[in-house]
């Protein structure tokens, strides 16, 4: 039997070997590089957004995009701390905190799938309006002394090495992958990126379908703000600023066309561990946060132009391979 090499004609393949050049520099470069603990803490200094970016994922792909979720984040995990701070329960203000997130969900939600107005419109204007009520809420305070359980769902393991958030991720990730490549809601939301057009003749749901993404993506999005908050311990009206860019890198980076239509979980995947361990590499290497900022938004560039690049070039080929056989045919 021939082996199968055609995930390396695909992005995923191109993806998966520069994952294996950046962890085996990291790895030759750095003792215990590939130990279990680091690992983790690979992760858990980016695992907010790696959470609300498999929600993204949906997003993107139903060719919408949501750039208010590091502002949902932020002004969840402030509505948390102003309850608290009032004297309600931990319990009950962290349920307030994840009610905000809904709620911002459903406000952009309606502007989407019942108005009709672009989502790149509404999620801007939500990026500023809910960023203003954290600073509303907080003003220039910064609240923290929650109860010590709190902190330690954010600070300390819960399940062997593995903290809460972390645990909340790889339950997410299975739960994600199974509806997006699985179930009947994910086709819809390929179908719906593609063209919406083609998806209402098709009996499809569109605005149903819309409007649920952008509830989720606010909701994963507060529960990923009170993940912060509990990580550390603090809360203020700036959490999560400039959030955005990297999830959505993490995102298109994966294979996920701007445009919508296509991409996969598992690209995105491939993605997160990419941009872990090329941060956690340069942090290693003593580049400053600018130039890994830097680094990340060239990323976003190339992850946008070089698929759309590859997929102008494949068409030419097409094109000219069946103008040859027309012309082999003629002859």
């Amino acid at each position: 039997m021939r082996p199968d090499w055609s995930i390396f004609r695909r992005w995923e393949g191109l993806l998966l070997i520069l994952l294996i050049l950046i962890v085996g520099y990291n790895a030759l470069s750095t003792p215990g590089y590939l130990t279990v603990g680091n690992w983790v803490n690979l992760f858990q200094l980016s695992i907010e957004k790696i959470i609300v970016a498999l929600i993204m994922t949906f997003i993107i792909i139903n060719a919408e995009i949501d750039l208010s979720v590091a502002s949902v984040m932020g002004f969840s995990a402030c509505m948390m701390g102003f309850l608290f701070a009032g004297g309600m329960p931990m319990e009950w203000a962290i349920a307030g905190g994840l009610l905000a997130g809904f709620v911002a969900g459903l406000f952009n939600s309606f502007w989407i799938g019942i108005v009709g107005l672009p989502s790149l419109v509404v999620t801007l204007a939500g990026l500023i309006g809910y960023r203003g009520l954290a600073y509303v809420l907080l003003e220039d305070r910064s609240i923290g002394e929650f109860p010590a359980w709190f902190d330690r769902l954010g600070q300390q393991p819960l399940i062997g090495p593995f903290p809460l958030a972390l645990i909340v991720f790889f339950v997410l990730l299975i739960f994600a992958i199974i509806v997006l490549q699985y179930s009947g809601f994910g086709r819809y939301v390929y179908v719906i990126g593609n063209s919406k057009d083609v998806a209402r003749y098709s009996g499809v749901r569109v605005r149903r379908t819309k409007m649920i993404l952008f509830v989720v993506s606010s909701t994963v999005a507060a529960l990923a703000g009170i993940l912060y908050a509990a990580r550390l311990g603090a809360v203020r009206g700036d959490m999560a600023l400039g959030f955005e860019l990297d999830i959505i890198t993490m995102v298109l980076l994966g294979g996920v066309s701007i445009f919508g239509g296509t991409g996969t979980m598992w690209g995105v995947l491939l993605s997160v561990l990419i941009i872990l361990n090329l941060r956690n590499g340069m942090g290693l290497a003593n580049f400053s946060g600018h130039v890994q900022t830097g680094v990340i938004g060239v990323l976003l560039i190339l992850s946008v132009l070089v698929p759309n690049l590859a997929g102008t070039v494949q068409a030419a080929l097409k094109r000219r391979r069946a103008r040859t056989v027309e012309v082999v045919a003629a002859e």
